[in-house]
C-alpha cells in the first residue's frame, strides 16, 4: 500500500477531519474547483491516513489508521509497526514544491524552445544537404534501435509503480496547494465555541471592514469607469502597431521572383528586425496564455516553460538596450574619432594591405619563381580595381562621420541593431575582395580542370561526362602534341595563378570569420538562455531536469527507534529515502548552441569544403535563415495573425462558475493564506491523495 502525504491538521479529531473531507467543508472557498486537482492526481479521493505524536501508543499496526511520530523537528518519521506485523516500511521524504514560486517535480526535463522547427528550414541551400544527410542518420540509428528490439531476449514490462511515478509526481506538485487550502479551512472541522469579541477587537474589526469596503469600492469605480476606456485604447493601440509590423514583415519577406532570395536572407539588419517585430508580434500571445494561468490552480498550470521563454526574450531585450544606450552614448560623443579609426582601420586592411601583398606576390613571394609576364598581368588588373574601388571610397568618405552617428542612434533601439549595421558594412566595403576571391577562384579552378584533362589524354583516356566514367579513347598524334605543348605551359603558370586565389581566399575566409564572430555575439543577445540561468542559481526547482531517490543513512534512525520504543518490541525494519529534483544540466541549457557550432563544424571544417578550397571551387557560405535558425527557436513557425490576435485581446477573462460556489456557499475570489504546517510535538493528522 503506498500512500502521500498531503497536510498535517493539528488539534482535530480524526473522525471530524473524515466527516469534513466527505462534506468538503475543508475545501470551502477554493478559489478554482478542486476537482481540477483531483482530477489531475487521479482521481482520488482524499482520506485519513493516521495521526502524529498520539497520546496513546499503539500496540498493533492497522494500515487505515497509521501512526507516526516525530519527536525533533527535522527528524525523520517514524511509523508504529511492530515487527510482529511482517510488514518492511519505506519512508520517501521530500522537499514539498510551491507551485506559487513554480517549483514542481518532473521525469521529463523542461523544454527552453519551442517545437523542432526541421521542416521550416530545410529547402534553403546549402544546408538542405546537410538536413537530409542529418535525416538520414536520424532515420539510420532509429533502424538499428528497431533492429536491437527484435533481438532482446527479455523485455521487462513497467511495472506498477514506475506506471505510477508520473501521478505520484503531479500528487506531490499539488500538494502545498491543497494543504493551504484546508489549513485555511480548519475552523471548519468540528464544533469550536468562540469567545467574544472585546471592545478593541470589534472596533478594529470595524476599522478594518470599513477600510476594505472604501477601497473596494474605489477598485469598482475605477474598474467600471476608467478601465474599459484604457483598455480600448490600450488594445486599438496595439493592434495599429501590429498592422505595421505585420506590413514590415511582409517587406523583409518579399521576393520579386519566386527564385530570388528575401531582403533578410542577405542583409543582418533586415534579419534582426525580422526577428524583433516577430518578437512583438508573439508577445501579446505568450501575455495571454500566461494569465489564462490565473484562472486555474498554479499546480496544474503546464504554462512554465513559456512562462521561461516570455521572460526570458523580455530581459534580453532590456539587456540588449541598456547595452545599446552604453555603447550608443560613446558613439555619439565620439564620432569623429570612431570615424577616423574606421577610415584607418579600412585603408590599412582593405586597400594598402591589398596593395602591398599584390606587389610582394610579382616580385618572388617567399622565393617562389612565378611567372612574371602572368603576375604583372594579374596584379595590374586587381591593382587597377583597387585603384579604381579606392576612388569611389574617398568620395563617399566624407559621409562616414553621419554613418557613424546613424549607428550610434540606432543603438538606443539596442546593441543588436549595429553589430547588424556594422556585419552589412564590412559585406559592402569588402564587396572587391569577394569579386577577386570569385575571379580568382573561377580562372583558378578553369586552369585545374584542363590540366586534369589534358592528364587524361596522355593516358589515352577521356572523361565521359554522361556517364560519369573515364573511358578509352584513341587520339591522333597532334592531338597528343598539341595537348602536351598545352599541359606544359598551364602546368607552369599554374603556381603564379595558386599564389593570387590562395590570398584572396585567405582574405575572404578572414572576412567569414569576422562575420561570424559578429553573428555570434547577435545569437547571444537575441538567444542566450540568461533568465534560465538565473533561475538555476536561485532556484533549481524550478527548472527541473528529472528526479534522483537517494537513499539515506538509517542507523541513527534505527538507534532512536530502539531507544525510545515501548518496553523492548521491535519495530518493522523502514528504510527512509530521499526524492529529489535533478536540475536541468547545463548541456541542455544550451543544446541549440552546440547544435549550431556542429552545424558550422560540419559545413566548413569538413572535407568537402577542403576539397572546394583546394580545387577553387565556390566555398558557399552559411545561409543567413540557418545561421539564426538558433534565435528563431523561441518563435512559433507561424506567428499569430491580426485576426488572432485580435481574438485574444477581446475574449474576455474566464471566470469558473464552478468555483463561485463550493458545497452549497457562496464563495469569494480568493482564499486566506495559509498556515504552514509544521510538523510539532503535538497530535495532528495526515492524509492521502
Amino acid at each position: 500500500m503506498d500512500v502521500l502525504v498531503v497536510g498535517v491538521l493539528q488539534g482535530v479529531d480524526p473522525r471530524n477531519v473524515e466527516n469534513a473531507l466527505r462534506v468538503q467543508s475543508l475545501f470551502r472557498n477554493a478559489p478554482h474547483p478542486v476537482e481540477h486537482i483531483l482530477d489531475r492526481c487521479g482521481g482520488r479521493p482524499i482520506h485519513v491516513l493516521g495521526t502524529l505524536n498520539s497520546a496513546k501508543t499503539t500496540l498493533s499496526f492497522d494500515p487505515k489508521l497509521l501512526s507516526v511520530r516525530i519527536t525533533k523537528p527535522g527528524q525523520m518519521p517514524r511509523v508504529e509497526c511492530p515487527k510482529e506485523a511482517g510488514v518492511v516500511l519505506q519512508v520517501i521524504t521530500f522537499d514539498r514544491p510551491d507551485p506559487r514560486r513554480m517549483q514542481y517535480l518532473s521525469t521529463t526535463p523542461i523544454s527552453l524552445s519551442l517545437e523542432d522547427k526541421l521542416g521550416a528550414f530545410s529547402s534553403v541551400p546549402p544546408f538542405d544537404e546537410l538536413d537530409k544527410d542529418e535525416e538520414v542518420e536520424r532515420k539510420r540509428k532509429a533502424k538499428l534501435v528497431e533492429k536491437l528490439k527484435l533481438h532482446t531476449v527479455v523485455t521487462h514490462p513497467r511495472t506498477s509503480k514506475e506506471l505510477a511515478l508520473p501521478i505520484i509526481l503531479n500528487q506531490i506538485n499539488c500538494s502545498a496547494e491543497l494543504n493551504d487550502l484546508m489549513q485555511s479551512n480548519i475552523n471548519m472541522v468540528g464544533t469550536r465555541l468562540r469567545r467574544k469579541m472585546s471592545v478593541t477587537e470589534r472596533v478594529a474589526e470595524t476599522a478594518a471592514s470599513l477600510r476594505d469596503s472604501i477601497s473596494l469600492r474605489m477598485k469598482e469605480a475605477f474598474l467600471r469607469n476608467v478601465w474599459p476606456t484604457v483598455s480600448h485604447l490600450f488594445i486599438w493601440l496595439l493592434m495599429l502597431t501590429r498592422i505595421v509590423a505585420e506590413a514590415l514583415l511582409w517587406l523583409l519577406d518579399w521576393r520579386p521572383l519566386p527564385n530570388l532570395v528575401a531582403l533578410k536572407d542577405i542583409s543582418a539588419t533586415a534579419q534582426q528586425l525580422d526577428i524583433r517585430l516577430q518578437q512583438f508580434c508573439y508577445w501579446p500571445a505568450q501575455y495571454r496564455t500566461l494569465q489564462r494561468t490565473s484562472c486555474d490552480w498554479m499546480s496544474t498550470s503546464d504554462s512554465h516553460p513559456e512562462y521561461i521563454r516570455f521572460y526570458n526574450s523580455l530581459w534580453l531585450v532590456a539587456n540588449d538596450v541598456i547595452i545599446g544606450i552604453a555603447l550608443g552614448s560613446y558613439v555619439l560623443e565620439n564620432a569623429d574619432l570612431v570615424a577616423g579609426q574606421v577610415d584607418t582601420i579600412i585603408n590599412t586592411y582593405s586597400i594598402e594591405g591589398l596593395q602591398r601583398m599584390i606587389t610582394w606576390l610579382t616580385d618572388y613571394p617567399a622565393g617562389l619563381k612565378l611567372n612574371n609576364e602572368l603576375a604583372k598581368f594579374l596584379a595590374d588588373l586587381f591593382l587597377w580595381v583597387i585603384d579604381y574601388w579606392d576612388g569611389s571610397m574617398r568620395q563617399l568618405r566624407p559621409l562616414l562621420p553621419y554613418v557613424v552617428r546613424l549607428i550610434g542612434l540606432s543603438s538606443l533601439a539596442g546593441a543588436s541593431l549595429p553589430i547588424s549595421l556594422v556585419s552589412d558594412l564590412v559585406s559592402l566595403l569588402t564587396l572587391h575582395i569577394y569579386s577577386f576571391y570569385i575571379a580568382s577562384a573561377r580562372i583558378y579552378s578553369w586552369q585545374l580542370t584542363i590540366i586534369i584533362s589534358l592528364f587524361h589524354l596522355f593516358r589515352g583516356k577521356k572523361r565521359n561526362v554522361l556517364r560519369n566514367r573515364i573511358d578509352n579513347c584513341d587520339y591522333d598524334l597532334d592531338q597528343l602534341l598539341l595537348g602536351t605543348i598545352l599541359f606544359t605551359l598551364l602546368f607552369f603558370l599554374l603556381p603564379t595563378v595558386a599564389v593570387f586565389y590562395a590570398t584572396f581566399a585567405g582574405a575572404r575566409m578572414a572576412i567569414i570569420a569576422l562575420k561570424a564572430a559578429l553573428d555570434t555575439w547577435l545569437a547571444c543577445l537575441n538567444h542566450f538562455p540568461l533568465f534560465a540561468l538565473m533561475l538555476r542559481l536561485k532556484d533549481s526547482r524550478r527548472l527541473p531536469g528529472g528526479v534522483r531517490f537517494e537513499l539515506q543513512d538509517t542507523p541513527a534512525a534505527l538507534l532512536h527507534i530502539t531507544a525510545t520504543a515501548a518496553g523492548t518490541r521491535a519495530m518493522a525494519p523502514t528504510s527512509y529515502i530521499k526524492l529529489k529534483s535533478v536540475p536541468l544540466p547545463l548541456s541542455q541549457t544550451f543544446s541549440q548552441y552546440a547544435q549550431l557550432g556542429h552545424r558550422l563544424r560540419k559545413h566548413y571544417l569538413s572535407p568537402h569544403v577542403f576539397l572546394c578550397l583546394v580545387s577553387g571551387q565556390f566555398v558557399p557560405p552559411i545561409h543567413r535563415k540557418n545561421l539564426y535558425s538558433l534565435q528563431y527557436s523561441m518563435l512559433p513557425v507561424q506567428r499569430v495573425t491580426i485576426s488572432e490576435l485580435w481574438g485574444l485581446l477581446r475574449t474576455p477573462k474566464k471566470v469558473d462558475t464552478a468555483a463561485a460556489y463550493a458545497n452549497g456557499h457562496v464563495v469569494g475570489s480568493g482564499h486566506s493564506k495559509a498556515k504552514q504546517g509544521r510538523a510539532k510535538a503535538s497530535e495532528g493528522y495526515w492524509w492521502s491523495t
